[in-house]
């Protein structure tokens, strides 16, 4: 299992987008995206919003699951950029890029 992370601060603390991916085969992963933070900083969050690459059907999702710090489960074949929105209970809000990266079992990374 691979895992990586993005990291940006804002006035009230550091917020990390955390990537795990597995490969099943046949070009294919499984991935999830989730928030990793202070216990405090992830109770300042309302919601994440998650923008997928637009061939995902349905490519907006919004994740309000406090208890799995804001995971997202997918899969796909291909790596591309997804932009987060990290929503406050302040209102204030927190713009993140993450590029998710795959990986084969070799290591070799899938430039698709």
């Amino acid at each position: 299992m691979q895992v990586l992370s993005t990291v940006q601060h804002n006035t009230s603390g550091s917020y990390k987008v955390v990537q795990s991916s597995k490969y099943e085969g046949d070009d294919w992963w499984e991935w999830s995206l989730w928030i990793d933070a202070s216990e405090n900083e992830l109770n300042k969050i309302d919601n994440v919003i998650y923008n997928l690459h637009f061939t995902f059907k349905d490519p907006v999702k919004v994740v309000k699951t406090r208890s799995n710090k804001f995971k997202l489960d997918s899969s796909g074949w291909g790596i591309f950029t997804i932009y987060v929105k990290i929503n406050f209970k302040d209102e204030t809000v927190l713009d993140l890029e993450h590029d998710l990266q795959l990986e084969y079992p070799d290591g070799t990374a899938n430039v698709n």
